[in-house]
Order: C-alpha cells, then structure tokens, then sequence
C-alpha cells in the first residue's frame, strides 16, 4: 500500500485525534468523515440486515406516534 506523509498543524491534529478511537488509525478515521456519504440503498440494506426484536420495533412506531401530536412540530400554513 502506498502512503503520503501530510503535515497538518496542532488544531487540526487534536481535532482529528478527537474523532479516533481506540484500534483505529488516522487513515480510517479521515476516510470514515471524508468518504463516501451514505445512499439510500445502502440504508435500505442495512435495514434489510437489521435484526430487530418485536419490542424494538413496537417501542420505536409507539415514539413515532407520540411525535405526530408533539408541540414541537412545525405549523401548517
């Protein structure tokens, strides 16, 4: 694999550092932020793959429920 050598300064080096976790390299975080953004495609499949218990589900329709009558949602003009 082929590598380049960057030289970034100090506040760019922490926001970066601050971005890693642990077992992950510099290469894979700039790629994680900076790559390619995610399609609708993609979260189709992953949904697709997705293992979700009944509960899970009941529990997330019973907030989308409770959103519809929430305060917070913008007036209809």
């Amino acid at each position: 694999m082929a590598v380049k050598t960057i030289t970034i300064d100090l506040e760019a080096y922490e926001l970066l550092a601050r971005e890693k976790r642990a077992g992950q390299s510099f290469s894979q975080v700039i790629k994680h932020r900076f790559g390619v953004a995610m399609r609708g495609r993609d979260l189709r499949a992953a949904i697709a793959r997705a293992r979700l218990s009944r509960r899970t589900v009941d529990a997330m329709e019973a907030q989308v429920r409770a959103r519809r009558f929430s305060g917070a949602r913008a007036p209809k003009l």
